[in-house]
């Protein structure tokens, strides 16, 4: 079941790479009682992940802060080692946001989210999307129809509906 607007997220286990290494990150801890966009990509250094989906995130941070969202978190099911260099090679980190791998497809199959494209070598990956989560709650929603756009769940596209 795909998750939709006004479900509560579930809770499920990323990893991040942190000063000590790789570290264990409980969803449920980084969305209880705050204001939290999670957007997710198919991976990590892919064409429209790296070229528009992380950078309309970048440019929009200030705005997102301007709307009272306490973080702002990249899932990819990508390892934490990529998700580290990615965040370095785009700018996410050093703007702020939080890059997190969800190796294991864990919180993406949870949702509903995973899809394969075994032509491209894309297995286990995440669909596109973005939402606002507001204390574990999903108040908005937005899915791309297709992993190769990044329209409605840019930066810019969900700032747009919130």
């Amino acid at each position: 079941m795909t998750i939709t607007q006004g479900d509560t997220l579930p809770d499920a286990t990323l990893v991040e790479m942190g000063a000590e290494g790789p570290a264990p990150v409980k969803m449920s801890d980084k969305v209880k009682g705050r204001k939290v966009v999670v957007f997710a990509v198919p991976g990590a250094f892919t064409p429209t992940c790296h070229s528009a989906h992380v950078p309309s995130f970048v440019r929009t941070k200030g705005e997102f802060d301007a709307k009272g969202v306490d973080e702002i978190i990249c899932v990819s099911c990508n390892d934490p080692f990529v998700m580290k260099a990615w965040g370095e090679a785009t700018g996410a980190t050093a703007a702020g946001i939080t890059m997190l791998a969800d190796a294991s497809s864990e919180f993406t199959k949870a949702i509903g989210m995973d899809f394969d494209a075994a032509p491209a070598g894309l297995i286990a990956r995440s669909k596109r999307y973005a939402m606002l989560v507001d204390d574990g709650k999903v108040t908005l929603l937005q899915e791309e129809e297709s992993p190769g756009v990044c329209e409605v769940s840019g930066g810019e596209g969900l700032l747009a509906s919130m």
